[in-house]
């Protein structure tokens, strides 16, 4: 389970440890199964599994294509509703006329063709429950059989496989980068770490782990053995604790329902408490926040039962309100209430992090006498503050010349609203001034380049991974906000679910956007053909897995093409055996069935709290097409949600993320420039060892080379 987490994590083979024999037979079959589904391995790859006695090689060769099909989706059947899919997909009131037809002549009854055109149009008549309709009227089997087989072309995808260490090497370097990540990580990686931390728990320790969710999962796993916890210095840490072996939300964005704790926990626990609070009690300042959680924890925990610890009995009294505490964002708070906000900065100033996100109020509601101390007390906070915070803060100050047209939320958990923005804007001068202050601590902490700095272009427009909470796993996966070219004749996206225990509907369609914003148009199960864009007919049970696809040609009017996936009925997406959603391109003469994982461009997982997913947007520019990547749910319905009804507010979404000004890698790629050698990769090897950027990086890079991929570009968020 390990090596096949790292490999679709890292692209990494774990070499085996295998008894040595020839396996060259079973490396040369592998790398032709591999190209069939988009991955080639590497020459070094290759020539260790020839090394290999035939049963392990054949052994690593399974795990290695098994992983891969998994990651771009391969590992199920997608079919289509309309097995000639995308031909022969008929007009959408003639396809529900010939469903309706058909239930009328099983009861005997007869009806002219105007008859059923007139009952259909009335909205009379439950089209959902109409014979044979939303459910495969064919095989799998049947469906290839009807498709020729994939033309391979030259623009199809080619992802590399690298030889790593052993598997044990390869675990504990891939648990000390997510530990030790300084920037919180994704649902996914959490669940990668929470499994290697069991498996290193014995060996190296990150020796900082900055992000308090990562503290959680990691004590999470030493609480359960027994084993003393690490990092644990506020009172919110112990919470997140709790949370985290309960099943919950470390996060604390959502209640948790918390476990029974036995005994030796619940000393932990305590003395965790304890230890914090007797060292500083000004910790108690944090309670209030999550009185009602400590509520609850208390009545699991039973502090009163352990006199030897009484400052862990301080904590509960707090939350019971028994004690009134005020914290630091209280008085500051209360500073601000009385118009004192110079003094509101100066009390911030002993949080670095909280007056830096607080920076844009604070310098709104300062008057000009006051606006000088609010700016002294920022600039003294920049060298204390995290490199991620003032990276944040960067962007934010960027977006904040001009009102925007709509002002989009988005939550940890990937929910979105909109709402106007009444905030007048920064003074150019301010803006200027904050970010040139910014600009030189961000480049002071870029670490030393000793080799020259080799980039891809095409990784220039990826958004910096601030947080993994903007961005779900998958393959070729990129933050919210990042861009990629999208090249090819035909875009196809694909989505596919299958439910676990009841009738679940999920429903892909896809919005048409003008320059504008207004809509142009919509294809969905309700409208199967629009502009040259083709539904592949709807499916709306899921026991055994279901697909729906859409083709659109790159010759399509409009400038936004904008995919969703709509909850029609039954379970959410986070209760889902699986979900996914993803986008292949073609050529128009690449017919093939309707799924190739050669063509496989990017998959995510559909894994949030809300009825609608928003995976990405589509846009048209002057240098043709490019993904943008989302990455938000909306609320929508509990069930009957539909592309006709929110296509108003998928729009206004839409809208404030393309005109917001994301920071991506070619910023920090800019603060290099003055600090080292920076060339662009033009796709030759170079001649000396490099630190290359990209989001693949090529096989033949010099010895001594180091190569930071999408699965490590996080590491060059300066801390």
């Amino acid at each position: 389970m390990l090596e096949k987490l790292i490999i679709q994590k890292a692209l990494r083979v774990p070499a085996s440890k295998g008894a040595a024999g020839d396996g060259t037979p079973v490396a040369r079959q592998l790398d032709a199964t591999l190209l069939d589904v988009g991955f080639s391995a590497s020459r070094a790859l290759l020539e260790h599994i020839g090394t290999l006695a035939p049963a392990p090689a054949m052994d690593l060769a399974a795990m290695v294509v098994s992983a891969v099909r998994e990651l771009v989706g391969d590992h199920v059947q997608h079919n289509a509703y309309f097995i000639g899919f995308p031909d022969d997909v008929p007009d959408t009131v003639d396809f529900w006329t010939d469903r309706l037809r058909a239930a009328v002549l099983a009861g005997g009854g007869t009806a002219t063709d105007a008859q059923l055109r007139d009952a259909v149009a009335s909205g009379g008549v439950n089209l959902l429950d109409l014979p044979a309709y939303g459910a495969y009227q064919h095989t799998y089997a049947q469906l290839l059989a009807a498709h020729d087989d994939l033309i391979t072309a030259a623009g199809d995808r080619v992802t590399l496989l690298r030889l790593g260490d052993t598997a044990d090497v390869e675990a504990a370097r891939l648990y000390l980068t997510l530990a030790g990540s300084s920037t919180p990580l994704g649902e996914a990686d959490l669940a990668i770490l929470s499994e290697l931390a069991v498996a290193c728990l014995d060996g190296a320790q990150p020796a900082e782990i900055p992000v308090r969710e990562n503290r959680a999962v990691l004590n999470g796993i030493r609480l359960v053995l027994g084993r003393t916890l690490v990092g644990v210095d506020t009172t919110t840490d112990v919470l997140r604790l709790a949370c985290q072996v309960s099943g919950g939300d470390a996060s604390l964005e959502t209640p948790t329902r918390f476990r029974a704790f036995r005994r030796p926990e619940r000393r932990m626990l305590l003395a965790a408490l304890n230890n914090v609070v007797g060292a500083s009690s000004d910790k108690l300042g944090d309670v209030v926040r999550y009185a009602e959680r400590w509520k609850r924890l208390g009545e699991r925990l039973h502090p009163h039962e352990y006199d030897q610890w009484p400052h862990a009995q301080e904590v509960f009294a707090v939350a019971r309100g028994e004690r009134r505490v005020r914290n630091l964002a209280g008085r500051a708070e209360a500073a601000i209430r009385a118009g004192a906000i110079g003094p509101a900065a100066s009390v911030l100033s002993a949080a670095p992090g909280l007056l830096l996100r607080s920076a844009d109020r604070l310098l709104r509601l300062a008057p000009a006498s006051e606006r000088t101390a609010v700016v002294d007390a920022v600039t003294g906070a920049l060298d204390s503050a995290s490199g991620r915070v003032l990276l944040s803060l960067r962007e934010h100050v960027d977006n904040r010349l001009t009102p925007a047209s709509a002002r989009m939320y988005a939550s940890r958990s990937r929910n979105a609203w909109v709402g106007p923005d009444e905030r007048p804007p920064l003074p150019a001068e301010l803006v200027a001034e904050l970010s040139s202050m910014l600009d030189a601590e961000i480049s002071a902490r870029l670490p030393k380049q000793d080799r020259p700095l080799l980039v891809d272009p095409e990784v220039l427009d990826v958004a910096l991974p601030l947080s993994g909470k903007a961005a779900e796993g998958g393959f070729a996966v990129l933050p919210r906000g990042s861009r990629a070219s999208v090249s090819g004749e035909l875009l196809r996206f694909f989505m596919y679910w299958r439910q676990a225990s009841r009738r679940t509907d999920y429903d892909l369609s896809v919005l048409l956007l003008d320059d504008e914003f207004h809509g142009a148009g919509q294809v969905s199960w309700t409208n199967y053909r629009h502009n040259g864009v083709v539904h592949s007919g709807d499916i709306t049970d899921a026991a055994n897995g279901a697909t729906e696809f859409i083709d659109m040609p790159m010759t399509i009017d409009g400038r936004y093409v904008v995919p969703q996936v709509y909850i029609y009925t039954g379970e959410s997406f986070d209760e889902v055996a699986e979900s996914m959603f993803g986008y292949q391109t073609r050529t128009q003469d690449q017919l093939g069935p309707p799924f190739d994982a050669r063509t496989v461009r990017a998959r995510s997982h559909l894994r949030g709290q809300g009825r609608i997913a928003l995976p990405m947007v589509f846009a048209k520019g002057e240098g043709g097409w490019q993904a943008v990547w989302l990455h938000l749910y909306l609320r929508g319905t509990p069930s009957f949600n539909r592309v006709e009804d929110n296509s108003f507010t998928t729009a206004d979404r839409v809208r404030a993320l393309m005109e917001r000004r994301y920071l991506t890698l070619s910023y920090l790629v800019d603060r290099w420039r003055a600090r080292a050698e920076v060339m662009t990769w033009d796709g030759r090897p170079p001649n000396e060892p490099v630190t290359f950027i990209g989001i693949q990086a090529p096989e033949d890079l010099p010895v001594g080379s180091e190569a930071y991929t999408l699965d490590r570009l996080s590491e060059l968020i300066p801390e």
